[in-house]
């Protein structure tokens, strides 16, 4: 092998590897934008939810139902719900 042939396989291989990072970061950006879209999608369900049980919700702003759902978790039992609650949900 001759100078020449190996500075163009290096040169190849060096390509090679530009395309596998790139290929990465496409693959990476993917994966954060199906989680994001999975995160989305879960609040738009879990806060129709809510709307549907207290429908008086829907017109409060983040902060009162922040205090309201507070309110809701110092309740008699509320620890206990969410205990019940927490392990009927399958784990991933």
């Amino acid at each position: 092998m001759d100078k020449e042939s190996l500075e163009a396989q290096k040169a190849e291989a060096e390509k090679e590897a530009r395309q596998y990072e790139n290929q990465v970061k496409i693959l990476l950006n993917k994966q954060r934008d199906l989680e994001r879209r999975e995160r989305n999608h879960r609040l738009i369900v879990h806060g129709a939810i809510m709307e549907g049980v207290f429908p008086f919700t829907a017109s409060m702003d983040g902060e009162a139902i922040n205090e309201f759902l507070i309110a809701l978790s110092r309740l008699p039992g509320a620890t206990e719900a969410a205990e019940k609650a927490q392990k009927s949900v399958p784990a991933n």
